[in-house]
């Protein structure tokens, strides 16, 4: 007989053997004949779900993103539906990982189950009709870490992991140095009660970490999850105390005596004893639409949440109905999680290709075999540069995890599997755009094509910078049409933009794309244009090393472009927030004759409006003290942050330096919290920030 292998599912010849390890369900009194292939199928599956939980649950380094370990669980459920045998040694019976022989382990005397996962509306409709009441409490799914805390008389006195579910690994003397976790519990509490909830890490938090880890050349973490699993499963717990750890609590294992009829009363419960939970982004709903509103809204506001989240928690509200409804063999039938699109993926690296920007430097970006990550194709990711593909220790084949979250541009955070066949990167030593030579600038880390004059990608990025939203925020030039443009020497510099409509709009209203009305869209865009703030007009002519806030500290400090022009050296040191290398580079700017000459061309064409005279600067908390934004805060724009620190008196500059007093750093912050953590600066989180906020309202 011609055996006809599944594509995809299993190696010819691993499927003896795994045939073989099947012909126990034989003797198991299977009520019908089992396709061997599925059952070879499912016995793979099973092999690889093992696998992964293993490097997911006991070494704190998955090598599969969640929507590759849901699929394939998924399968292998749906193998079990057809032959209920298996589902005793399968997938619906499977919860975690053994626990690690490094630790202790006790069972849990009430078992810590797992939640089935639903991925889209029918599925949810699906467990939302078998119910027989339909109050539903909405929890959110923290991508964390499960922990099980035990009070006896209101005192802790054992931690335990999630482990197999059956039994979990000792970590009490870790889980107390978690201040969100009570040492004692507070007020009106059960005689004994398993407290469960969610060990997790934020995001400002594991940015720090792994800055400093960076810094020490000590193990750089892949996510927020896989920290705080790594720090929570230290033997010594000094080591976890140094992490930073959070946690919330949601539910609850074995109990002397309950008190409470519904979820969100435990959930009362839990903060009167000292818990936190996720009661902030928490929700009722009554029916199927009330439910999928939930889930789109907080879609929305995902990114802005401080920490990592993979999902929804549906529960039914009342308890008693929760009792009588019970669980299956690993999962309550209660409760769902409504999983949302992973944020964060393993997929291969096919190659490293080299952008050029506007100021000449060579960036690397990985070309990936495309995945979807937080509901997006990514089929690209930076890298950055060279040192960091170095740091990374990525090669063009390896298996790279790929990370992304809200409107973050993807970037490869670590390598989830080494491939022996991957080809080492060699950083090119001539720009792949024009053929100038690369220099790398002693203590820079960017390489950069010399050629700033002929090399097109430079001058396509600098009109790109010119017509930015910060610059003279020009719609309707895009990199297509500044492409085309350039190409056809309509566009030599930025002064001609400005005359672009009158020497050839009716040229461009007969090119493709375009017609009468885009053509007066654009006509109308750069006529608003020409009358612009001295800080934009700084900003957008692309200085070197000035950027948003530097450009505003420049028109604040000299009101006109020409006091700039005609300032010394030394006068521009003396200010506040520019360091010597600024100052070098703005005189060379202005003392360098093509520049002198784009200039003049450009002021024939615009109109420069100065700042509005200097107001005293606020007296507050934070009065003279100089801080430096970096990164992407959660709950608030770089402007409002900007902002709201004015307004207690501080001083928000561009760059960090030994004069600088706070950095404020958000999600995926870089050369500037690691500067910072050089210089010994203190280093804000958003917390932090929102702390310094809240007492400064109480002033």
């Amino acid at each position: 007989m011609q055996i006809i292998f599944p594509q995809n599912i299993i190696a010819p010849d691993k499927y003896i053997s795994i045939v073989l390890d099947m012909r126990i369900f034989y003797n198991r009194g299977m009520n019908t004949t089992p396709d061997l292939l599925i059952l070879a199928e499912h016995a793979d599956l099973m092999k690889k779900l093992n696998e992964w939980d293993i490097a997911y649950h006991q070494n704190d380094a998955p090598i599969v993103d969640d929507a590759t370990y849901d699929a394939a669980k998924r399968r292998a459920l749906e193998i079990e539906s057809m032959y209920p045998e298996l589902a005793k040694h399968g997938a619906s019976s499977h919860v975690g990982a053994a626990v690690s022989n490094k630790f202790k382990s006790y069972p849990h005397s009430v078992p810590m189950l797992s939640i089935s996962d639903v991925f889209n509306a029918a599925e949810v409709a699906d467990w939302f009709n078998k119910l027989s009441d339909h109050d539903i409490f909405i929890e959110l799914k923290v991508d964390g870490v499960s922990y099980a805390a035990r009070y006896e008389h209101g005192r802790l006195v054992r931690g335990l992991t999630r482990g197999s579910g059956v039994a979990g690994e000792d970590i009490t003397e870790n889980l107390k140095t978690i201040p969100d976790i009570p040492h004692q519990l507070h007020g009106d509490f059960p005689d004994v009660i398993e407290v469960r909830g969610e060990v997790y890490m934020s995001r400002a938090d594991f940015l720090a970490l792994n800055a400093a880890a960076a810094q020490t050349g000590d193990k750089v973490f892949a996510n927020p999850r896989n920290a705080a699993a790594g720090s929570l499963r230290q033997l010594n717990p000094a080591i976890t105390a140094s992490r930073r750890l959070s946690a919330f609590a949601y539910t609850y294992g074995e109990l002397s005596a309950r008190t409470w009829a519904t979820q969100s009363e435990y959930f009362d419960r839990l903060e009167s004893w000292g818990f936190k939970t996720t009661r902030r982004w928490a929700h009722h709903a009554h029916t199927l639409d009330e439910i999928q509103r939930v889930y789109d809204d907080t879609m929305m506001i995902r990114a802005d949440i401080p920490f990592d989240i993979d999902g929804l928690v549906l529960k039914v509200n009342n308890v008693d109905i929760q009792e009588r409804m019970g669980a299956r063999a690993n999962s309550p039938r209660w409760e769902v999680a409504y999983k949302f699109p992973a944020a964060r993926g393993i997929t291969t690296l096919r190659d490293i290709t080299v952008q050029v920007g506007r100021t000449g430097v060579l960036t690397p970006v990985a070309e990936l075999e495309p995945i979807n990550i937080g509901g997006v194709l990514v089929s690209r990711a930076t890298l950055h540069n060279a040192d960091e593909i170095v740091r990374l220790g990525v090669d063009i084949g390896d298996k790279v995890i790929v990370q992304r979250a809200g409107d973050v541009i993807p970037q490869i955070v670590g390598v989830a599997e080494d491939n022996p066949n991957a080809t080492p990167f060699v950083f090119p030593d001539k720009c792949p755009v024009c053929g100038g030579n690369v220099v790398q600038e002693s203590g820079q880390v960017a390489r950069r094509c010399v050629n700033t004059l002929g090399c097109p990608a430079q001058r396509i990025g600098e009109l790109e910078h010119f017509v930015s939203r910060k610059g003279f925020d020009i719609d309707g030039l895009g990199t297509k049409q500044l492409e085309l443009f350039v190409s056809r020497g309509w566009i030599k510099n930025a002064a001609d933009i400005f005359t672009l409509i009158s020497r050839h709009g009716d040229d461009i209203r007969h090119l493709d794309g375009f017609g009468e009305k885009s053509v007066s869209n654009l006509n109308a865009s750069i006529e608003n244009a020409r009358n612009v703030e001295l800080h934009r007009f700084l900003f957008a002519i692309g200085i070197p090393e000035v950027g948003e806030v530097t450009a505003k500290i420049l028109a604040r400090a000299f009101g006109t472009l020409d006091a700039l022009r005609a300032a010394p050296l030394w006068k521009l040191t003396q200010i506040d927030g520019i360091g010597d290398v600024m100052a070098d580079e703005i005189v060379s700017f202005f003392a360098d004759e093509h520049n002198k000459t784009v200039l003049e061309d450009l002021l024939t064409q615009i109109n420069i409006i100065s700042p509005a005279p200097i107001a005293a600067a606020p007296a507050g908390p934070l009065a003279g003290k100089k801080i430096v934004l970096t990164g992407t805060l959660t709950n608030y724009t770089r402007d409002a942050a900007r902002d709201i620190l004015e307004r207690m008196g501080a001083r928000v500059q561009g760059s960090v330096s030994a004069k600088t007093d706070i950095v404020l750093a958000g999600a995926d912050a870089g050369s500037k919290l690691t500067k910072a953590t050089e210089l010994g600066i203190t280093i804000w989180s958003e917390s932090d920030f929102e702390n310094a906020i809240k007492a400064n309202a109480q002033k």
